[in-house]
């Protein structure tokens, strides 16, 4: 017999992270852009914006479904989520947001393709590095309260 699969974050706690995630890159993320690419800040924080208003709810959609894949797959939450699977994770989520967030630059910034997937890509690099940290700190600040039944097995 199979275990159930494991408990998954709630709408308000998946919309909290999201949330979290994509201020805090702004935050982050606007002033080194905007001085690396020469973009004006205002427009540089527009354009994030907007890549954060498409990047929450591609976060929302690529977590859930992450979640419920591995969470069949192995049996843990996504609070349990060793290292190398967290790294898969970041690059899976940034290389889908690579493809919807080229064209977005492209048209904002009127940069050249190549240009802007120099751009894109350091943006990426930067959220990489940055959605692994974040989630890995919003892990332990906010674990996953196991159901009844895990918390049984986990005891065992």
């Amino acid at each position: 017999m199979t275990a159930p699969p494991p408990k998954l974050r709630s709408f308000w706690d998946r919309a909290r992270q999201v949330i979290l995630f994509e201020a805090g890159g702004l935050v982050l993320i606007t002033p080194p852009f905007a001085w690396l690419s020469g973009v004006p800040m205002g427009d540089s924080l527009g354009l994030l914006a907007i890549a954060a208003l498409i990047a929450a709810l591609w976060n929302a959609l690529y977590n859930t479904v992450f979640d419920v894949i591995e969470g069949r797959i192995t049996g843990r939450t996504a609070d349990r989520r060793p290292f190398g699977v967290r790294a898969l994770h970041a690059l899976g989520f940034e290389g889908g947001l690579l493809l919807m967030t080229l064209p977005v630059i492209m048209a904002w910034t009127g940069m050249a393709w190549l240009e802007a997937l120099v751009a894109d890509l350091g943006l990426a690099t930067a959220y990489v590095i940055y959605a692994f940290v974040f989630n890995l700190a919003y892990d332990r600040i906010f674990p996953i309260e196991p159901t009844a039944t895990e918390a049984l097995a986990r005891a065992k």
